[in-house]
């Protein structure tokens, strides 16, 4: 009778699992909790039994909780790219979280383990199958690039063409380093002083790496060293619409994103 008992009770605690049957005793806890005692319990004599403690030896301290620590970075394989991470076949070392809920469950990752490193050791591009860049942020700064209206400023007395020097310049004001070799202009010169020609749009070429291109919006401004000739500054050009330098410019300048006004939350 008493064994009968037993099985019924043992069976009453199994719970079912994706593995099967598991009693809820077996079931693995990934928490620990490092603690310390707030009041150090009394020294006893050697060779004498240990002192009673008191209520207060029994208060802890949290000293760590590993369940709420930052986790280890781990290793996985990129099996596609991945803007800001790399191409297909670079291993990569991000944040746990990260890698299963943006690259391993998407299917844009796998595991570092001995078997993937072995199987994308020698993996070879196909440039007709496979997405390529060439840097992890190339895909990033085409958009930023592209996004963005440049303004061009040129000087109002002394006659001038625009030249690649004059869009690395007008791009270091911005934060960009662009070398001139990677600034391409329109075929037609732009050419002045020429007030005809204010506030109105080009556009150029930039190639990143030597590999991608993008073209960016440019707009054309007129100083002069003179405060009193000097034109007014206009509040946010870049959201006003303007006509561009060339017809011929414009097929090109409407494929480029325009910048929008930020909503404002109330």
């Amino acid at each position: 009778m008493w064994k009968n008992c037993t099985r019924v009770v043992s069976k009453a605690f199994e719970c079912t699992s994706v593995l099967g049957t598991v009693p809820n005793f077996d079931q693995q806890i990934r928490t620990t909790y490092i603690l310390k005692r707030k009041f150090a319990p009394r020294l006893h004599k050697k060779g004498n039994d240990p002192k009673a403690l008191k209520a207060k030896h029994f208060i802890y301290e949290l000293v760590k909780d590993t369940s709420a620590g930052k986790q280890p970075l781990i290793d996985v394989i990129l099996t596609s790219y991945v803007s800001g991470l790399g191409n297909i076949g670079d291993k990569v070392l991000v944040r746990q979280q990260y890698a299963y809920n943006n690259l391993l469950l998407p299917g844009l990752a796998v595991y570092a383990s001995e078997e993937n490193l072995e199987k994308f050791r020698d993996y070879v591009l196909d440039s007709n199958a496979d997405v390529h860049f060439s840097s992890a942020n190339a895909v990033m700064m085409m958009d930023c690039l592209a996004r963005m209206t440049l303004s061009v400023v040129m000087n109002k007395e002394q006659p001038w063409t625009i030249e690649p020097w004059h869009i690395t310049a007008s791009f270091r004001k911005c934060g960009y380093v662009v070398p001139e070799y990677a600034v391409k202009l329109p075929e037609k010169q732009i050419s002045g002083p020429d007030m005809s020609l204010e506030g109105k749009e080009f556009f150029v070429t930039v190639m990143i790496n030597k590999t991608e291109t993008v073209n960016v919006r440019c707009v054309l401004h007129h100083w002069s060293t003179d405060i009193k000739e000097r034109l007014p500054y206009l509040e946010k050009f870049w959201l006003q619409e303007k006509e561009p330098i060339d017809p011929a410019f414009q097929p090109v300048l409407e494929k480029i994103p325009k910048k929008t006004p930020r909503k404002v939350q109330q």
